[in-house]
């Protein structure tokens, strides 16, 4: 039996706080008495210091970082109990035992792995079993891989009928078999090539057994409004339960389109559309330095893709397109190259942390012939960051009632966005204490209890009695993100205990390394 003391407790019900003793035993809280009146087991004073439910980051991408590392320390070092995973059309099965094309799909955003791919979910969770993780997980069944599995490695176009019926025989097993819900990347090559017909087919099984939907859109920036609108028809037509994936507006002159991005996913819900959407809270994100290029050219393997970038006469057709954007979020005329920034190009690791226009200046070149010839001589990982939204629009969105917290945290190599380390910390200090764009309470509400009621978990989210005890420990006081884009895992500050399952994962700046976390199937 443990006691936490005296606490302060923020219970993720949106509440006021108030202090009690919360009483720990095997893994779930079993009393919540006056303070200072348990004095069973071992007690930790928690004077002056805030306990609430461990955080649910509703949108992850540690499918192959729990594997390299079951501990979770990323996760667990900012109170992070409970993820999932499978985020943006983006996983590891079902495919072939080793499938190149998978490796190379899945190496920017998931992190390498030995003979990476599994056939089914139910052999992807054999080996996590064997592995144990430190956190709580959820999986999506992601979009890309049931397209390339049933199309035979050649997903990167309009899918026949019969292949559509492959992937609904896929995406029905793997509900089968557990995953909470269905994701895909409208975004990225091969989901963007997913028509109509091909979506609601998938999206009908995923309302069949009451699972989720969770999307990263076509478009962010200028046809953001056309993009929110094609997923919450899909959405209408279909049943199913809509998660739209960190939700912003890409670019200066398109952040006046926040509130009418709002609006209609407000008039979804009174016309009865299950849809919330979650949000990380940095005005900058990351993802692949590739996805730059227009969707034509996403769809050529890396080799054709190489060969391609290495002609003037397409380069010149890929330029044009790049600035026109036409029809998709072209991030560099939307952002400018001056907001791009290489987080990690394993070939060219001397332009690390520089934007593309320094690289260009370097090399003495246009950005655009830099752009070029960097992605020609990348032989491994390439990621960037990009600053896409402003302040003003991040705090809009975070303050909506229908926003739940997601880190869309990458582990792809020994660099990473902030957000990948210190999110929710970030989060408290930045919007809580820094510019308290809500109270404590609601934020603590937005971290827990909005994931876990999303998931359909009974007993996380929340500390309540019978409730499993996933708590976090900190000092208001202290608590301080010290991270930034040089040294994304800094030290952070006042966070005391981490518990995850009833086990300790982490007391006064120790991991345990404990793997007490569950898998936790829909």
């Amino acid at each position: 039996m443990m006691v936490f003391s005296n606490a302060t407790v923020v219970d993720g019900s949106a509440s006021a706080p108030f202090k009690a003793d919360v009483v720990i035993e095997g893994t779930r809280i079993v009393s919540i008495l006056p303070p200072q009146s348990s004095d069973d087991g071992a007690s930790i004073d928690c004077t002056n210091l805030v306990l609430c439910p461990g955080f649910v980051d509703i949108h992850g991408h540690s499918d192959l970082e729990v594997l390299r590392n079951p501990s979770m320390r990323k996760k667990i070092g900012q109170g992070i109990t409970t993820e999932v995973a499978g985020n943006c059309g983006i996983g590891v099965f079902p495919a072939e035992i080793g499938d190149s094309l998978l490796a190379e799909l899945t190496s920017d955003v998931l992190g390498r792995y030995p003979r990476v791919g599994w056939p089914s979910f139910s052999s992807y969770l054999t080996k996590l079993k064997e592995k144990g993780s430190g956190t709580n997980t959820a999986f999506l069944q992601a979009h890309s891989t049931l397209r390339s599995h049933a199309m035979e490695g050649k997903a990167n176009r309009t899918a026949t009928e019969e292949e559509i019926r492959r992937m609904c025989l896929y995406l029905q097993q793997s509900l089968e078999e557990g995953c909470v819900g269905l994701s895909s990347g409208l975004y990225y090559a091969p989901c963007i090539f997913a028509d109509h017909k091909e979506l609601l087919a998938l999206l009908s099984v995923v309302a069949s057994f009451d699972r989720l939907f969770s999307v990263h859109m076509r478009c962010e920036g200028s046809d953001i409004l056309d993009s929110i609108q094609e997923v919450l028809d899909l959405a209408r037509l279909s049943g199913v339960k809509l998660q739209i994936s960190h939700l912003k507006v890409i670019g200066k002159k398109n952040q006046r389109l926040v509130p009418s991005m709002l609006a209609l996913i407000e008039q979804a819900r009174v016309e009865g559309v299950d849809v919330q959407f979650d949000q990380y809270p940095y005005e900058y994100g990351s993802t692949s330095l590739f996805s730059l290029l227009p969707p034509p050219y996403l769809k050529l393997g890396r080799s054709e893709l190489k060969s391609a970038l290495g002609s003037e006469s397409e380069r010149r057709i890929i330029k044009a397109m790049m600035e026109e954007g036409k029809g998709w979020d072209s991030i560099a005329s939307l952002c400018g190259w001056d907001d791009i920034k290489v987080l990690v190009l394993h070939s060219n690791p001397q332009y690390e942390g520089l934007s593309m226009n320094e690289v260009a200046q370097l090399r003495n070149q246009d950005p655009y012939e830099a752009f070029f010839d960097v992605l020609v001589q990348e032989e491994g990982s390439a990621l960037m960051t990009d600053v896409t939204q402003s302040q003003d629009s991040i705090k809009r969105i975070l303050s909506h009632p229908l926003m739940c917290f997601g880190t869309d945290a990458l582990y792809a190599g020994q660099k990473a966005h902030p957000r990948s380390y210190q999110a929710a910390l970030h989060l408290l200090e930045r919007y809580w204490k820094q510019e308290p764009v809500l109270s404590l309470e609601q934020l603590i509400a937005k971290m827990t209890s909005c994931g876990a009621k999303r998931l359909g978990l009974a007993d996380r989210g929340l500390v309540s009695k019978g409730y499993k005890a996933d708590l976090v420990l900190f000092d208001p006081v202290e608590l301080a993100d010290r991270s930034d884009d040089g040294h994304p895992d800094a030290p952070f500050n006042g966070l005391r205990l981490v518990m995850v399952n009833g086990t300790v994962a982490f007391q006064n700046g120790r991991y345990t390394d404990s793997t007490s976390g569950s898998i936790l199937l829909g």
